[in-house]
């Protein structure tokens, strides 16, 4: 089983980055990936001229991968501008390499709703995919149940392991 974790934060300590690292550890067993979204912004002359290697490479991954996490930060009230950008790359390769992945949304933010208007402009951008978007159980983090860069709030890791759960079932 291959499980691709996708962070819409490029920081090195990424709250993000450390709650698809404990999702992935709830999935498995499984290989894991964590997909690199450092890309070029989307541009229609820049994809003219040939799609970028990083682009390639994201969408292989993402095909490669039998399910997908997808861990958002909330950048004022939306998704990051880097995880957008990599689903405009994304939408540009045919087949869509989304389609009928499934995929789990969590979030991690500072802020008390742990990132939920983060997950409902994923989900609506997800609607274009046809990805396998799992309903529930939604995993809202808030940054307090990290220490050291791991996720330790037994609550938080326990909706983690469900969802994990639900994501191993839907593959």
């Amino acid at each position: 089983m291959k499980l691709l974790g996708i962070s819409g934060s490029l920081r090195a300590a990424s709250l993000n980055t450390a709650l698809a690292r404990a999702a992935a550890e709830a999935f498995a067993p499984a290989a894991f990936t964590l997909a690199d979204l450092n890309l070029p912004l989307y541009d229609g002359d820049l994809e003219a001229r040939g799609m970028p290697e990083a682009v390639l490479a994201l969408n292989a991954a993402i095909r490669d991968a039998d399910a997908i996490v997808i861990a958002t930060p909330e950048y004022n009230a939306a998704l990051s501008g880097v995880l957008k950008n990599a689903l405009d790359w994304s939408s540009r390769v045919k087949p869509m390499p989304l389609t009928g992945k499934p995929v789990a949304i969590l979030s991690a933010a500072a802020g008390r709703a742990g990132g939920q208007r983060a997950q409902m402009t994923l989900r609506h951008c997800l609607l274009a995919f046809d990805a396998l978007v799992l309903p529930a159980p939604q995993v809202f983090v808030h940054a307090s149940a990290f220490e050291d860069g791991r996720l330790t709030d037994e609550t938080a890791l326990k909706l983690v392991a469900q969802l994990m759960a639900r994501l191993r079932t839907a593959v």
